[in-house]
């Protein structure tokens, strides 16, 4: 029984690998261009590539450049990063009504690699995943994510330094190019841009508060408000109906 079961997680780690390479070769141009962010900002190689090894996500450390740049503090960091990636709450609570039974540990180790892209893949696969498989899908895009960070680095140190200085206009781009696609499929997302950016605006052009608390207030507020006026206008409508 144990053997069938041992053969049966290698087959699904194999189909995980086979599942995260596409994530992989679509992490290789990000994960560059972080990692020659991160040179720019400040960052040594080793603290780079932790960054990738700890955080991997995306959004959250792109973010974290940012605000590292502008010299906020480390509190405001974390909280903003951890306001970014509440969705993972749900991602994870959603795959684990697909996973199959397996230990606490191991649903606990494999939760640490969930994105946006291995939830996809994983949630839109046939049938049930499991240990084997995620960690092979997880595996695959964590490796990608990680080595093309530091080598980013790398590459980001052999450029000019006047070159190096220009490539922080790269991050605004980053957030741009993030950005547009969305605002074309999800109006709320214009929304939600728009307000956060006049409540930032208001707070540091008042000099109610500093800028990270600043940047994690107006997050909050926009969020609060655009949910709000969501739920109102469902509500709304489920009146109407009736």
């Amino acid at each position: 029984m144990e053997s069938t079961l041992a053969v049966k997680q290698a087959t699904d780690f194999k189909k995980g690998i086979q599942s995260g390479l596409s994530i992989a070769i679509g992490y290789m141009p990000i994960a560059l261009t972080f990692g020659l962010i991160a040179k720019t900002t400040g960052l040594a190689l080793g603290e780079t590539v932790m960054m990738s090894m700890l955080v991997f996500a995306g959004a959250a450390q792109y973010i974290s450049l940012s605000l590292l740049a502008q010299g906020i503090g480390i509190f405001e960091v974390v909280l903003t990063t951890f306001i970014v990636n509440i969705r993972h709450f749900l991602m994870s609570a959603s795959l684990n009504e697909k996973a199959e039974e397996d230990t606490v540990g191991a649903r606990m180790s494999y939760s640490f690699g969930i994105t946006d892209e291995t939830f996809s893949v994983a949630a839109t696969l046939e049938g049930t995943v499991n240990a084997g498989y995620m960690f092979g899908l997880n595996l695959t895009a964590y490796s990608s994510w990680v080595v093309f960070s530091g080598l980013g680095y790398l590459v980001g140190s052999g450029l000019p330094q006047t070159l190096q200085e220009s490539m922080s206009v790269a991050l605004y781009a980053m957030f741009v190019g993030l950005l547009v696609p969305s605002m074309k499929t999800n109006v709320k997302v214009i929304y939600l841009a728009a307000l956060a950016a006049a409540f930032n605006s208001i707070f540091t052009m008042a000099q109610l508060m500093s800028t990270g608390w600043s940047i994690v207030l107006a997050t909050l507020l926009s969020a609060i408000l655009v949910e709000a006026v969501e739920t109102f206008k469902k509500g709304r409508g489920t009146e109407a109906n009736e």
